[in-house]
């Protein structure tokens, strides 16, 4: 079965993945905190959400977390791993560098021992880290055990202040062993190659070809060497050289001068106008094959622009034809693919397009909610577990206990509610979550044919306790917002009091129906598919991937 997780990737691999189970693994870890954010909903004013750009940012710092990593890598039995990470850390100091490289390095190690020996491991990055990230690797799984470093223009050329424009992604591709699976991916020959080498048009079947050699350099004795239809090779220091390609293709035999007098009789030789030229072989375009072969700079594959229709709102995100060309070339059909930082999940769309199996970690609820979303958009009635968020009140207790924040954000997911409001210092809002809505206004009664979108503030209390004071916040914060509904979501049972209060907000009256200005529900409630009456939500502020259709067309030859 295929599995989410949320939680620490590190926690994970460690207790829930065995040795050797998996087939190939890629894994995108952020860093640099200028760029790395997302937004994966968006808002009608166009504002961020202050939670995602929370959750997303870089987190990787030197401090405790990092030195422990350290610790581990030096305790791991790695020895090559901890010199290596020794040596860097004398060079690097304690800086940010260094304790993404920590964290980075423990976590290696784990991936390495989940990788099948015929199993691959494709780390993406930017020039930033990536020479870093090379060495390390290198420590892990040993340099010859290193397979290419793969150059993908992730963007179209643009000004750099006072450098050439950084339009590449770097990825290392490292096997686990010399006996590793290669699918050998092809990609459709380019029409520009085909019309540039193709030239000549033969004229009775308009077929293009290139005509190429059919002597070799130097001068051979025997039959290489001998004159035929009056041509001497010698005389210009060469011989004949007929491809094996043809001999095995055509299954001529005979001498060499009767091999060419049965590829003349195919229509495979091509004769020159000038006479003292050498006749040359034929290779038709048609003949090309299963298609080019790909080479480690990837200029074909476009990233996610903003007209995308792959596009969910995450800056980063990866296009999923750049996750099907490295699935295609390293696991077959069945074989379990791992991303253990799955952000908003492309490796495993891509791998449940491509049937296989996978297994995705991320350890914000926010980005294992945009993922139960993507493919449930796109693979409709699709079936997979996920581990680590809540299904019942005590799992949802002890993340409260963990973590405010990450309660918060799954809380908010539970209503369609677009999360706000994230750790960064401040006056808190009293706003966790936005629910957005149409409605229309009335004109002497009547609803006008024009649209307007509406908004709901979400409150979410994690606590053991609630009081009525909290409605009374709510209710405050719904009229500074001009807002028109609120929800108030909790842990803990209301009180008489606080459901007598939220009475005292009356009725908001939509063109569709009356609701209740301001509404409690709990997390039981939720979690028994009890949801609050609101009027639909409007599904154009959640960016929806697009349906797969279940005959998949080929993308590689």
């Amino acid at each position: 079965m295929n599995r989410l997780y949320y939680g620490d990737n590190l926690e994970v691999l460690r207790n829930e993945i065995k040795d050797e189970t998996v087939d190939l693994i890629y894994l995108d870890p952020p860093f640099n905190s200028q760029a790395n954010y997302n937004v994966l909903f968006k808002a009608p004013s166009g504002e961020q959400s202050h939670a995602q750009i929370e959750a997303f940012e870089d987190t990787w710092h030197w401090g405790d977390s990092a030195e422990h990593a350290f610790d581990e890598v030096m305790k791991s039995g790695n020895t090559d791993a901890a010199e290596l990470l020794r040596a860097m850390r004398s060079f690097l100091k304690e800086n940010d560098m260094m304790g993404y490289l920590a964290m980075m390095a423990v976590r290696l190690i784990e991936l390495h021992r989940v990788l099948k020996p015929s199993g691959s491991l494709y780390l993406h990055c930017d020039p930033t880290a990536s020479h870093y990230l090379k060495v390390l690797m290198d420590a892990v799984f040993d340099p010859e055990r290193f397979a290419n470093e793969i150059i993908w223009k992730r963007t179209s050329a643009h000004s750099g202040a006072e450098r050439f424009g950084p339009v590449h992604d770097v990825i290392l591709f490292y096997t686990k062993s010399a006996g590793y699976f290669w699918g050998d991916p092809t990609i459709p020959h380019d029409p520009e190659y085909v019309a540039t080498f193709f030239r000549e048009i033969e004229p009775n079947t308009e077929r293009q070809y290139q005509a190429n050699v059919l002597t070799g350099s130097g001068v051979r004795y025997g039959d290489s060497g001998k004159p035929w239809r009056g041509i001497d090779p010698t005389a210009k220091g060469r011989h004949w050289a007929i491809p094996a390609q043809f001999l095995s293709q055509f299954k001529v035999g005979g001498t060499v001068q009767e091999k060419l007098d049965e590829l003349d009789r195919r229509g495979r030789v091509h004769w020159p106008q000038k006479k003292d030229g050498f006749p040359r072989l034929k290779y038709y375009s048609d003949e090309l094959g299963g298609g080019a072969t790909i080479s480690d700079v990837w200029t074909d594959v476009p990233h996610v622009s903003g007209k995308s229709s792959e596009k969910l709102g995450y800056p980063t995100q990866k296009p999923l034809a750049l996750l099907e060309r490295i699935i295609t070339a390293s696991s077959n059909e069945g074989d379990t693919v791992l991303d253990p930082f799955c952000g908003c999940g492309t490796a495993v769309h891509a791998a449940q397009k491509l049937k296989r199996r996978w297994i995705g970690i991320d350890i914000t609820h926010l980005a294992i909610s945009l993922i139960e979303k993507r493919l449930t958009d796109a693979f409709p009635g699709i079936k997979y577990e996920v581990h680590g968020t809540p299904k019942d009140l005590e799992g949802a207790r002890d993340l409260a206990l963990r973590d405010k924040y990450q309660f918060q954000w799954w809380a908010v997911s539970l209503v369609n509610a677009v999360p706000f409001g994230g750790k960064k210092k401040g006056a808190d809002s009293g706003i966790d979550g936005l629910i957005y809505f149409k409605d229309f206004k009335k004109k002497d009664g009547v609803p006008t044919p024009t649209p307007i979108t509406e908004k709901i503030i979400v409150s979410v209390k994690g606590g053991e306790t609630v009081h009525v004071g909290m409605i009374r916040d709510l209710a405050h914060v719904v009229k500074r917002e001009k807002a028109k509904m609120g929800l108030f979501v909790t842990l803990a049972e209301p009180t008489d009091p606080m459901n007598k209060e939220a009475l005292k907000e009356g009725f908001f009256e939509a063109v569709n129906g009356k609701y209740r200005s301001l509404q409690i529900v709990t997390i039981k409630d939720l979690l028994e598919s009890k949801k609050p009456e609101l009027p639909p939500f409007d599904p154009t502020l959640f960016l929806k991937a697009k349906e797969e259709t279940k005959e998949q067309g080929k993308l590689f030859r």
